[in-house]
């Protein structure tokens, strides 16, 4: 895929209604992704802890974005996605860092790590991916 694909999958990301309330800063490159976001008062449960949603919004969106940068015709959907806590997030951002592991004519799988500020591993994850009927060129911030 070419450097433009990755550009406009970014925009397609900031352009989504829902992201805006995370202000991430979304990075993307060949079967790779990177999301990061800053910790809001908002993000933590009763226990002071970040809550295992935004876990999954990070891991979610960044193997989503290392699978669909090597698809650019039509969007992708999660099919399916395991999710691991590995410890309690540190500090006021984190990430998700994503790669595409294997592609096929219907599926592909990426896995990702969640990281605090410090660079320890919060979190785990692998996600499947089939291809939709959306065409990619129609969808806001991408088209």
């Amino acid at each position: 895929m070419t450097d433009a694909h990755h550009r406009k999958l970014e925009r397609m990301y900031a352009a989504a209604p829902f992201n805006g309330y995370y202000s991430g800063d979304m990075k993307i490159s060949e079967g790779a992704a990177r999301l990061e976001i800053p910790i809001q008062d908002t993000f933590h449960h009763a226990a002071q802890a970040v809550h295992g949603t935004h876990y999954f919004k990070v891991l979610d969106d960044s193997c989503f974005f290392a699978a669909q940068s090597v698809v650019a015709d039509v969007f992708l959907l999660t099919a399916s996605f395991t999710l691991y806590f590995t410890r309690p997030i540190a500090g006021q951002r984190m990430a998700g860092e994503a790669k595409l592991v294997s592609e096929t004519r219907t599926q592909l799988i990426a896995e990702g790590v969640v990281l605090d500020e410090t660079g320890k591993i919060c979190g785990r994850g692998s996600g499947l991916f089939a291809r939709s009927r959306h065409r990619l060129e129609d969808l806001p911030g991408y088209g």
